[in-house]
This record gives C-alpha cells, structure tokens and sequence, in this order.
C-alpha cells in the first residue's frame, strides 16, 4: 500500500509520569486526541518528544505504542536520530521492528561531516531499509544547514523521500521549495516553523509538522485545509489566531529551549487535562508556579478543542 504523507503531522510530545518514566496512558490520550482532530500523521521520536534523552529501550517502547494506537488510521514516522551512519542504522532496526510507515534523520553532528559526508550518511541509511527516509533540517541541533540541491539530487536518486525542515531559514525554504518544483517535485516539504505555515503553503509546502500542533491541532488541520481550498484570507486568520497561542514558549526565562518551549507545551496540555504530568526528561527542569500559571491564561484565551 502506498502511503501519502502530507498535511499537519505533529511531532509527538512522549509525556512522562512524576517518576520520569514513560507515561503511556497519558501518551495514548494524546494521540487519540490528535487523530480525532483530523492530523494526517505522526511524528514521534522528534525533538519535541526529547529524543536525545530517551535511551534505547525507552524509544522501543515509546515506538511500540505509537504505532499500536494509531492502529493504520494515520501513519507513523519515526526520528532515528544519532551522531553516525552506523548508529543511525541501529535507529531505523528499532524503528522498522515497530512497524512504522517511514524514517526521518538529521545529518550526522559531533563528527562535523563535509557537505560530501553528510550526503553519504543519507545514502547509507536509505541503502539499509525499505522505508521511505525523510531528511530532518534542523541546524540548531546539528550545526549543520542542508542545501537545497543536494535534498532534490537525493530526491531525484530516489534515496529521500522528502524534508522536514525545521532551519528557520525561510529564504533556504523558499528555494528548497522552487527547486523541487523545477525538478519535477520529487520531494514531500514540510516546514516546522510553526507561526509562519501560511507563508510556507502559499509558497508550495505539502505540510506541516508543528509542536504547537500537540496543543490545538485542530486549528493546524483548519489552516491546512483553508490552504488547500485557495481561502487564504482564513489561511491567515487562523495563523494569528495560533501566533498568539505561540507565545506560550516565551513565558520562561533563564531556562534551555527545551524547557521554555517542550515545557510549555506539556504544561498546556497538563492545563488541558490530556496529559498528567508537564514533567521533562533530566537533567531539564519542569515549568511550575508563575510561568505556569500565565501559560494557562494564555491557553484559556485561545480556547483550543480539547
């Protein structure tokens, strides 16, 4: 069966009880949240589901449920996210024993690839699996930026299947997206730059893969579909609308980015009553008292569905 992969795939976030362990009741309230309101798949193993603190067995585990909740009715995309080809490879054996649809990588980091190594590092991970391989942009984390021509010669050879792009970079968006469309769009775009996804339809984008989508995704669904049908008055309305929802990440100071950010999201989603806990994975401290309290006020007046 051919699997399509577009529209609003939300990075799952994997919540934790007040232990720190894995919470896979909270988890499978999440997901049956995010698919009754209309997504189109799922991200799990991202960033936004602190992928780089979860050891192995947790991933397994944490793969293992995704693809048992979602049960066929979206797909499932896993990050196989490691330092080198090898250990990557490793990722995507976790990944495909828990039956998921496709494989999203980053270029590899700490060993500081030339641009020549980092498109060998792609090839070799196609070359080890039948699942279609998604290239994951996020230079922030790996401290290296993907060019454009080198994603679309991968896309041509058959070796990605298409790009999250979580650069920030909307200018190398923008020509990713002309240059796949020149070279007959042999690539599935995603932009994870959350309150600019109108901009990144209306340029040629095929979706969208927003954290804040764990939050209220059923206005990233209305935005996407407003996009689809040509109404990009709405298309902008309702990006405001999730704008201002957004500055929930902004309410923490003197914490990392995942604590302001991941933090604030599962503080909501605690505010929501969709998952227990607003727990992160140690060493990063959990939001509480104040930052709490203005991210709920904030939440209450963007009234998402629950």
């Amino acid at each position: 069966m051919t699997i399509t992969f577009r529209g609003v795939i939300p990075p799952v976030l994997t919540p934790l009880d007040e232990s720190g362990g894995f919470d896979e009741r909270a988890f499978e309230r999440l997901i049956e949240r995010l698919v009754a309101r209309g997504v189109h798949g799922l991200f799990v193993l991202g960033s936004s589901g602190e992928v780089a603190f979860l050891s192995d067995g947790e991933r397994a585990r944490v793969l293992a449920s995704a693809v048992r909740i979602a049960a066929g009715r979206v797909p499932v995309m896993a990050g196989v996210n490691d330092s080198t080809p090898a250990r990557v490879i490793d990722q995507v054996k976790l990944a495909e024993a828990a039956g998921v649809d496709a494989i999203v990588a980053t270029a590899p980091f700490y060993a500081r690839p030339s641009a020549a190594e980092t498109e060998a590092h792609f090839r070799l991970i196609a070359a080890a699996t039948e699942l279609p391989v998604f290239a994951y942009d996020v230079p922030v984390r790996v401290h290296s930026k993907l060019d454009p021509a080198m994603l679309v010669r991968l896309g041509l050879d058959g070796v990605i299947a298409g790009v999250k792009d979580s650069s920030g970079d909307d200018v190398a968006f923008r020509r990713l997206v002309m240059a796949n469309r020149a070279a007959g769009s042999p690539l599935v775009v995603f932009t994870g730059h959350e309150v600019v996804v109108d901009g990144a339809l209306l340029a040629g984008a095929d979706g969208v893969v927003p954290g804040l989508g764990n939050v209220d995704p059923a206005r990233y669904v209305e935005l996407y579909d407003a996009a689809v049908e040509g109404d990009w008055a709405r298309a902008k309305e309702l990006q405001d609308e999730i704008a201002e929802l957004f500055e929930i990440v902004f309410q923490a100071s003197g914490v990392s980015g995942e604590a302001a950010g991941l933090g604030a999201f599962k503080s909501a989603l605690a505010h929501l009553g969709v998952i227990a806990s607003n727990r992160m994975s140690q060493p990063v401290p959990s939001l509480d008292g104040d930052t709490v309290a203005r991210i709920a006020e904030i939440v209450d007046r963007s009234k998402p569905l629950v």
